[in-house]
């Protein structure tokens, strides 16, 4: 478990690993790495925990699951799930997810756990001490004005809303769907796999009002078989991006140098390696001048 700062309430709490002992064997034992490569971390296994949890019974898992990790029901439509999948990918009511109206703002795209890092002036990103180029997470050549810039990963865990949004109004320029394994997005897979260039991802070359043009990669994760994205070429800030299904996940932002000055209170928690709490729509930093 990792430590995670709470901005609202100004307090640090511990990260609740939703089937820790089941990643600590997995991941930490040379069976469960066996078990993982053959069976678990493909996406045949995530199909099929979808389908366990589409089932009418599987509704009983969604009382004990919402007391055990403290979810706030009255942020949710008020509705009837068919099935715990479909509570996971539940809406939220209107309003209570409002983006700053304040062009000038960086908005958090995701409920999530904020770290921010720095694109080296070669391209390459230090995230939880894997050393990545900003190559490998887009699957594609990186243009030299994002060296020097900023790599924001918002990790979605499973007491987040799982849907996401673009933070500024704007246009598609492509978008692509890069295929990859399912590892946890968790820190304990980070000592052994490079999962934001290994899982499957979907990579967005989006060109902003306010903040140039950006990456926006949504990253899926074990139990999570399916990055749904909008058919959307354009957007305002705030619009609904896509959702993931069943599990925890990632979105990456990439901001080229000098388009953002991200807030002091997330610099320092990350230069510490410990994660912000965010909502969406919560101001993470400001258009630089």
């Amino acid at each position: 478990m990792g430590k995670i700062y709470d901005r609202k309430n100004k307090t640090f709490y511990e990260d609740k690993q939703y089937g820790g002992n089941a990643l600590k064997f997995l991941y930490g034992n040379i069976i469960g790495r066996i078990i993982l490569k053959l069976f678990i971390a493909g996406k045949g296994y995530s199909r099929y925990n979808a389908r366990k949890n589409s089932t009418e019974k599987s509704k009983e898992k969604i009382a004990p699951f919402v007391k055990e990790y403290g979810i706030n029901l009255d942020d949710f439509e008020d509705r009837e799930y068919s099935s715990f999948a479909d509570f996971f990918t539940r809406n939220i009511k209107e309003g209570r997810r409002p983006f700053s109206l304040d062009p000038d703002d960086l908005c958090a795209v995701a409920d999530s756990k904020l770290l921010c890092y720095k694109i080296t002036e070669d391209g390459k990103i230090n995230i939880k001490n894997s050393i990545y180029t900003a190559s490998e997470i887009i699957g594609e050549e990186l243009s030299d004005d994002f060296y020097g810039g900023d790599c924001l990963v918002f990790r979605l865990t499973v007491d987040d809303y799982h849907h996401y949004s673009f933070f500024d109004k704007g246009r598609l320029i492509r978008e692509k769907y890069i295929e990859g394994r399912l590892h946890t997005v968790s820190p304990i897979s980070a000592r052994r796999y490079k999962v934001f260039a290994e899982n499957c991802r979907s990579v967005s070359l989006i060109e902003t009002e306010y903040f140039g043009e950006c990456y926006q990669v949504e990253i899926g994760a074990l139990l999570v078989g399916k990055i749904n994205n909008k058919d959307v070429k354009i957007f305002e800030r705030g619009d609904e991006k896509g959702y993931f299904e069943m599990g925890g996940s990632t979105c990456v932002v990439m901001l080229k140098k000098g388009a953002a000055i991200i807030d002091e209170d997330i610099l320092e928690n990350s230069a510490n390696g410990t994660e912000t709490k965010v909502l969406m729509g919560e101001r993470i930093g400001r258009k630089n001048a």
